[in-house]
Formats: C-alpha cells, sequence, structure tokens
C-alpha cells in the first residue's frame, strides 16, 4: 500500500527499510549532496531551508542580469523532484528545530548552511545608516524576503575587490531600463528609477594586479549605456610582484589591460560616472547622523550617500555545532564533523569558488558519510515536531505554488517572472498550495 504524508511524499511498505538523511540548506551546495546520495538507492533525503523557497543563492545571490548562471536552477529543480526528496521550507535550523531534533530523527544530518554573516571593516563610522553590508544589497535587489534596506542615493561608494563589487556596480548602474527583463521586484526597480546612480566608485584596498575581478566581468561594464568610466593611471603602477604576476598569470594579465584601456579612454559627457581607485584604504566612514563620506589613508575624503563593502563573507555558528570563528567556518575533516554530522560548501570550506565547485565538494562528503553509514532503520516524525511548534512548512508542491504565482505575476509585465518578496505571501501560497497541488 502507497500512502502519502502532508508534504506531498508516497510512503510505502519498504519505507522502513529506507535510510533517512537530512540536509540543511537548499542551496547548490545541499542540493550537489542531495543529488549524490540518491546513488544509493536505500537512501531517503529531507531537505530544509530557511527560506520558502529553495534555490539558496542561485535565487537570490547570483546577479538578477546573470540569466545564463541563473539557469542551473532546472538541474537543482530535477534533483528536488525526485520522489525519494522532500523539501520543508520556512524551518530555520536553531528557531525552529534545534540541531539535537534533528540529530535524534536522522541517520545523519548534512549541515549546507552556507556564510551569511558579512565581514566587517572594522573602521570608525560603519555602523552609521547609509552603511551597509554587500549581502544586504544583494539580498535586497534579488527580492529576499524581509529585506527593506537597499539603495537610495545618487553617490555610491563600493569598497571591495571582487565580482560582487562589480554585480553591485553594474546592477545599479543598469538601472530600472536594464533590469526590466529580469525577475527584480517591482519595488527594487521603482526604487532604482526613483533614485538613479549617477556617480559610483569602486575603492580597492590592493593593487590592480591583486584584483579579484574576472576579465568576462569587467567586460560586461563595457556594454553599458551612457557611462563614462575613469581610472587613473598613476594607480596603475605595478610592483616587482605585480609583474610576476602580469607574465605568470592570464587573468591578470588581462584585467590589468583592461583597467589600462579605461585610463585612456576619453571622457563622453555622459549622464553617469563609474570610477576605480586602487591602494585606497578607507580609514573611517564620516558623517553627523549618517555616512556623508569615506576618509582614506593620507586624509582624503570620498563623498556618499551610500558605502556598500563588499569584502567577503563568514560562516555563522549554530547551537550543537562546532565552529572555527577565526576561520568563519565549520570545522571538519573531509566533510565529517562528528560521527553522524556533516557539511559542505561555504559553511565548510569558506565563501571560495563557483556555483560547480559545490558539486566536488558536496561529493566529498558524502563519499565520507556514506563511509561511515551504519543500518539505521528510523522513520522521522519531524512533521509532528513542526506542528506542535506551530511552524508553517512550505513543501515542494507549495514551492511549485509559488512558482506558478511568480511567473503569473511576470506575465502580467511582459516579464518571465516576477519575484515575490513578501515573506506572508510567500508563506500564504506555499502552505496553501502544499495541500491544493496536484500530487
Amino acid at each position: 500500500m502507497v500512502r502519502r504524508t502532508r508534504t506531498g511524499r508516497s510512503l510505502g511498505s519498504g519505507e522502513s527499510r529506507m535510510t533517512h538523511i537530512a540536509v540543511a540548506g537548499a542551496g547548490p551546495s545541499g542540493i550537489f549532496a542531495t543529488a549524490a546520495l540518491l546513488k544509493r538507492d536505500d537512501v531517503r533525503v529531507d531537505v530544509f531551508d530557511r527560506s520558502p523557497t529553495p534555490f539558496g543563492l542561485v535565487r537570490y545571490g547570483v546577479a538578477p542580469d546573470h540569466l545564463k548562471i541563473k539557469s542551473v536552477a532546472r538541474t537543482l529543480h530535477r534533483t528536488m523532484s525526485d520522489p525519494r526528496v522532500t523539501f520543508r521550507g520556512n524551518v530555520t535550523l536553531g528557531r525552529d528545530l534545534a540541531l539535537d531534533e534533528l540529530q535524534r530523527e536522522y541517520a545523519a544530518v548534512v549541515l549546507a548552511t552556507g556564510a551569511p554573516r558579512a565581514r566587517r571593516l572594522d573602521i570608525p563610522g560603519e555602523d552609521l545608516p547609509g552603511h551597509i553590508s554587500a549581502s544586504t544589497l544583494v539580498d535586497w535587489y534579488n527580492g529576499r524576503p524581509a529585506v527593506r534596506k537597499g539603495q537610495n542615493a545618487e553617490r555610491v561608494v563600493v569598497i571591495g575587490a571582487g565580482n560582487v563589487a562589480l554585480d553591485i556596480a553594474r546592477v545599479l548602474l543598469r538601472g530600472r531600463r536594464g533590469l526590466a527583463h529580469t525577475d527584480v521586484t517591482d519595488t527594487v526597480l521603482q526604487a532604482l528609477d526613483r533614485n538613479p546612480v549617477r556617480d559610483l566608485r569602486v575603492l580597492v584596498r590592493r593593487g590592480v594586479a591583486g584584483t579579484k575581478f574576472t576579465p568576462a566581468e569587467l567586460l560586461e561594464l563595457d556594454k553599458l549605456p551612457d557611462l563614462d568610466i575613469a581610472v587613473d593611471p598613476g594607480e596603475l603602477t605595478l610592483t616587482a610582484d605585480d609583474r610576476r604576476r602580469y607574465e605568470t598569470d592570464r587573468a591578470v594579465a588581462a584585467r590589468v589591460e583592461v583597467f589600462r584601456r579605461w585610463s585612456t579612454r576619453p571622457r563622453t559627457g555622459a549622464r553617469r560616472r563609474l570610477t576605480f581607485r586602487f591602494r585606497q584604504e578607507p580609514e573611517a566612514l564620516t558623517g553627523a547622523d549618517r555616512v556623508e563620506a569615506v576618509l582614506l589613508r593620507g586624509g582624503e575624503c570620498v563623498p556618499a550617500d551610500l558605502v556598500v563593502s563588499a569584502i567577503g563573507y563568514r560562516g555563522a555558528p549554530l547551537d550543537g555545532a562546532p565552529f572555527d570563528e577565526a576561520l568563519g567556518r565549520i570545522p571538519h575533516v573531509r566533510g565529517r564533523v562528528r560521527p553522524g554530522l556533516y557539511t559542505t560548501g561555504w559553511a565548510k570550506r569558506g565563501p571560495s569558488g563557483v556555483i560547480g565547485t559545490n558539486k566536488a565538494c558536496a561529493i566529498e562528503t558524502v563519499k565520507t558519510l556514506l563511509a561511515d553509514l551504519g543500518a539505521d532503520g528510523r522513520t522521522p516524525d519531524i512533521d509532528a515536531v513542526l506542528a506542535a511548534k506551530g511552524v508553517r512548512v512550505v513543501t515542494w508542491p507549495g514551492w511549485l505554488a509559488i512558482d506558478e504565482a511568480e511567473i503569473v505575476l511576470g506575465a502580467r509585465n511582459d516579464r518571465t517572472r516576477t519575484k515575490i518578496d513578501d515573506l506572508a505571501r510567500l508563506v500564504e501560497i506555499g502552505a496553501e498550495g502544499g495541500r491544493t497541488w496536484p500530487t
């Protein structure tokens, strides 16, 4: 006999012979781990996420104009649609469920909780209004629910030397017109239209050869209309070490040449300007009631209505799991935190690599987990635990209902999709959809 649970999962007579594993985190790293676990026919995987929606940074981290990268969601969707996978969204580990509750119910738990905390500048004034982290701004323009701090300034300073800083610069400079074809929320489009960025400066604390900008991302800036790009050629001087890297690393040479070209490009009188500064060390954010300028070492003040620090991410500690505060991640040996508890993705190795990097990382963790795994016939009753706490769980059928609602919303504006950024609305659609969606 086959029956279905309230989460839409089919249960058969062989259920008691299955090994049940929990994965905390429905982003790429968690779903890649799930796919690797499913290679064992006797495994079921329950995937939990704090968001009502799956796909993690693919949905809320990848820049909205990077549609090709976002298409990886189709691959992740196939894994999550497997009948041996159960999705439970809107469940926050450490708030709605304790780690020890998960470990009591499952043969093993995999932590794929990412690196949600922003690194601090550790300079005076960084807690003033008008300074936000890159993660906050990226969450805002990607429509993460409950994030209301966003762009509301004509003069923006971004501090950072990697592709996140470039994403922020490009998205803000694109404005409403340049993002109208994406899934960006109407709230964000209206804000970008109401206060378009006119002057954006990227402050880099290292030399040009030491940046992490990829040439492909830099070249995207060439395509932005009505924009002058300014670079001081005097700041592109290479040290002896820089010269060695320039001569031996093609990526370094390519990025240096992009900046050299920009440094000689004549001004066109465009309405918007993007300036890159190198070897500029912020010493303080200054202002009376909010940020008004960035004070650089040497005394120069760079005026700003908004300052965004894009200097990296850190993991977050979780009650019941060890955490290395110095490294900002969970300590492990080949993914094993301790017997029965494992980790993968940014929580495991820190914020490094691209989406595909998480696949090999997950495979290593799952290989360790399966080698440790013994016979375990327990059948989780986690739904009863969550129901007793009054948690409104969004299941996979519920996500499909959200997905359809966003597609319908987008069609009204001749767009493929428009994200819903209201948490209550997402949960309402997801909870109702989980009960009514055909299975």
